[in-house]
């Protein structure tokens, strides 16, 4: 079965096939999709049932999306919804890293969670299904892998960043792999 991943991220997109081997996986790419698919909602369960519901609704395709933030305890949430560009429409990862590592400096509460929401546009109905990570938000980046805010970003009972990570090890606890899970287990429910 194909099922289209609406995102351009070859990493979220690899990570979502090695989730969900018994699936035919593509990207925006491969269904010929171009454009930028704007963001413009204010939740991540909003911004991800956009972006599905965009797919499926121009291209015709069975598709999933899905929306992450990072939500950092003494922030009050932030960045949540905005934390791929929360250092400016046009941010990268390092940007958005040091203005969070700026934001909490001299701050002894650390704790924050990554959240992610994933949209399903299926044969006409919709469904969500979310994902967390708890851990803690360390003062210097470390580790190499991984993408976004991996390299300061280390969960709970773990000794590692996400960016020290293999992707296998990443999944087995990350946000989108929780969620993904959930996902899987909601299409085995249709094919078999």
């Amino acid at each position: 079965m194909k099922i289209v991943f609406a995102t351009n991220n070859p990493n979220k997109l690899e990570e979502a096939q090695e989730l969900l081997p018994f699936f035919n996986i593509v990207g925006l790419k491969d269904i010929g999709c171009n454009e930028d698919i704007p963001e413009t909602e204010n939740t991540l369960k909003g911004n991800a049932k956009l972006k599905a519901t965009f797919v499926k609704e121009k291209f015709g395709v069975n598709c999933f999306s899905d929306d992450t933030g990072l939500e950092v305890e003494v922030l009050d949430g932030a960045p949540g919804v905005f934390s791929a560009r929360y250092a400016g429409a046009s941010a990268n990862a390092e940007e958005n890293m040091n203005k969070l590592l700026v934001a909490l400096k001299n701050k002894t509460n650390r704790k924050a969670q990554f959240r992610t929401v994933i949209a399903l546009a299926f044969d006409g109905e919709e469904f969500t299904f979310e994902g967390i990570c708890k851990g803690t938000i360390l003062e210097n980046k470390v580790g190499e892998k991984g993408f976004g805010y991996d390299p300061i970003f280390i969960p709970e009972d773990s000794d590692k960043t996400f960016a020290e990570m293999s992707m296998e090890e990443k999944s087995t606890i990350s946000h989108r792999g929780k969620a993904i899970k959930k996902l899987v287990t909601f299409l085995h429910t249709l094919r078999f």
